[in-house]
């Protein structure tokens, strides 16, 4: 389970599925059609014990917003909810008692939103042409919770799509001076081994939702030339909108982590994944 936060939506199949739906209904399917398909479409992650309760969590919360929530969608989550059984993976992977507690806060207010009528139902959205915020290539860097620098860098950038999807490699500079160009190639990706998290490369497409309001946390530094290309279309990569929480809080976690855990024993360097000799 690729999960960064207790949250109902900080984790990868959550956020897939919710994303899935909406680009369906967006499409002009009905709901219970985008539904219907998800389910088709999603049989692995269902009858996966560690994600299935994220998809249904995810589709409940679509069709809710859609003021069309499912009573057997709605009674399974409660079921969830209610029999512990979605504590119960969390402790299974690791999850300390702290977490633990926050995840079950969270799964309560999920019940109580879902148990109340919204308003009015989310209203369709016009398909949206998006850029990437950063070119092939950037090396960009960023403040961690220590004050050190942390450091990214752009494998791939996709034009005039829906996503403007940028793909990202974090990686595990983590230093008191502004990294140059040279140290960025020479860097390991961040692997994650924090909470449930199994040795998992953090290289994601992300798209550029709401780069406006993080823009500043950010600051390109350099450009390193990719003999690469990416495809977003056919990937063995994850997806993801959030650029702060995979450039800052996953460091922040992962660095935190290794205080008490050892780190992960894999090895790949920035060099690795922008050229093939």
């Amino acid at each position: 389970m690729g999960a960064w936060g207790t949250a109902i939506y900080s984790n990868d199949t959550f956020v897939d599925i919710y994303g899935d739906f909406f680009d369906l209904y967006n499409e002009g399917l009905c709901v219970k059609e985008v539904s219907a398909k998800l389910i088709a479409d999603n049989s692995e992650t269902i009858n996966d014990a560690e994600e299935r309760n994220n998809f249904w969590f995810a589709l409940a919360k679509a069709q809710w917003e859609c003021k069309e929530l499912d009573g057997e969608v709605f009674r399974r989550v409660r079921q969830i909810i209610a029999d512990g059984s979605d504590l119960e993976v969390w402790g299974q992977l690791g999850a300390t008692d702290k977490d633990i507690k926050k995840r079950s806060a969270a799964l309560d207010k999920f019940l109580a939103d879902l148990e109340k009528e919204r308003p009015k139902p989310k209203a369709r959205k016009k398909k949206v042409i998006r850029q990437p915020v950063f070119l092939k290539g950037d090396c960009i860097t960023f403040k961690l919770e220590t004050g050190n620098y942390g450091g990214a860098v752009v494998l791939e950038a996709v034009y005039d799509t829906e996503f403007g999807y940028n793909l990202i490699a974090t990686t595990r500079i983590n230093q008191p001076h502004k990294p140059k160009v040279e140290e960025f190639e020479k860097a390991e990706v961040l692997i994650i081994n924090f909470g449930s998290w199994d040795d998992s490369i953090c290289v994601r497409w992300i798209m550029p939702t709401k780069f406006k309001e993080v823009s500043h946390l950010f600051e390109k530094v350099g450009s390193l030339k990719v003999g690469i290309a990416y495809d977003s279309k056919h990937s063995n990569f994850g997806y993801s909108s959030s650029l702060v929480g995979n450039l800052l809080d996953i460091p922040n976690l992962q660095f935190a982590s290794e205080e008490t855990k050892q780190k992960p024993g894999l090895k790949n360097t920035v060099k690795d994944f922008i050229s093939n000799s």
